[in-house]
C-alpha cells in the first residue's frame, strides 16, 4: 500500500490525500498517516517542481562534471562525495561506475561561475585526481517531463 502511494506522490507530488485515497482504496486518515510517517523517516526525501527557466528567460548553464579520485582508506569514496555535496552549487552527485568515480551535476549562472567552482573548490579537494566538464547545450527532458511541447505518441503506420 505504500509503495502505491509514493509512486503516485513520485509523478504527482501535488497530488492530495482525498485523491490518492480514491485511487488506492485506502482510507483518507491511514494515507495521511503513511505519508507524515515517510516525511519524518526520510522515506520522501523532498516534493519537487520542475520549472523550465527558459521560458521566463532565465539562462542557467548546467554541467556535468566528471571527477576522478583516490578513495580513501576505510571510508572509500563517502568522504570525497561528502565534501563535494556539501558544496550548494553541487545539485547532485552519484558514484558511478566506468572511466570516473562522481558525477557532479552543477547548476550556475554563466560557464565562467561553473569554470570558477570546478577550478577553485572540486578540483583542489584533496584525493581528486582530476575532472571533465561537459557543459549541457539544451535540456529536452528531465525527470520524466518533456521540457518543449507535449508527448505525442508516434506510431509507425501499419502496412498490410
Amino acid at each position: 500500500m505504500i509503495k502505491d502511494i509514493l509512486k503516485i506522490l513520485e509523478n504527482d507530488a501535488r497530488t492530495t490525500t482525498k485523491q490518492i485515497s480514491t485511487m488506492t482504496g485506502t482510507p483518507n486518515a491511514e494515507v495521511a498517516r503513511l505519508i507524515k510517517k515517510a516525511e519524518e523517516d526520510r522515506t520522501i526525501l523532498k516534493y519537487k517542481t520542475i520549472i523550465n527557466w527558459e521560458k521566463l528567460g532565465e539562462e542557467l548553464v548546467w554541467a556535468l562534471i566528471e571527477v576522478k579520485v583516490t578513495p580513501q582508506r576505510d571510508v572509500g569514496f563517502d568522504s570525497i562525495a561528502e565534501r563535494i555535496y556539501r558544496f550548494s552549487q553541487a545539485c547532485t552527485v552519484y558514484l558511478v561506475s566506468g572511466t570516473y568515480d562522481l558525477l557532479v551535476i552543477v547548476v550556475g549562472k554563466n560557464m565562467h561561475e561553473v569554470a570558477d567552482f570546478v577550478s577553485q573548490k572540486l578540483a583542489p579537494i584533496e584525493g581528486v585526481e582530476g575532472t571533465v566538464t561537459h557543459f549541457m547545450l539544451k535540456r529536452y527532458k528531465e525527470d520524466g517531463e518533456i521540457l518543449e511541447g507535449k508527448e505525442e505518441v508516434r506510431r509507425q503506420p501499419v502496412i498490410l
